[in-house]
C-alpha cells in the first residue's frame, strides 16, 4: 500500500478545515461550497476514502501515529468490516425463462 508524505496529507488536511470554517461561517456561497468540496475530495484521494469526513479522520490518525502503527489499524479495520463466507460456493443457476 502507497501512502503519501506526511507533509502533503498535514497541507491538505489544513487546507480542507480551513475551507470547512469558511464553508460553515457563509454555507450560501457556492464558490466557497465548491472549494470546500474539492479540498474535501483531494483529501479522499490521499487517503483511499469515500468520505471527507472519514478521510480527514484517517489523516489525523495517519499523522498522530507511526507508519506501521497506522497500517496496522487500517488492517484491523478492513478485516473487522469484511463479512466471512463460510461453506461451498455459491452457484447461481439460470432459470430456463433467461435462455
Amino acid at each position: 500500500m502507497l501512502l503519501p508524505a506526511k507533509a502533503e496529507v498535514a497541507r491538505q488536511l489544513r487546507r480542507y478545515r480551513a475551507w470547512e470554517r469558511v464553508m460553515l461561517a457563509s454555507p450560501a456561497d457556492r464558490t466557497v461550497r465548491a472549494t470546500f468540496e474539492d479540498s474535501g475530495y483531494t483529501l479522499c484521494v490521499l487517503m483511499g476514502k469515500r468520505c471527507a469526513r472519514e478521510a480527514a479522520d484517517a489523516a489525523e490518525r495517519y499523522l498522530r501515529t507511526s507508519l506501521v502503527t497506522y497500517l496496522q489499524e487500517q488492517d484491523a479495520q478492513l478485516c473487522a468490516t469484511t463479512p466471512v463466507h463460510r461453506g461451498p460456493p455459491v452457484m447461481l443457476t439460470r432459470s430456463p425463462a433467461g435462455r
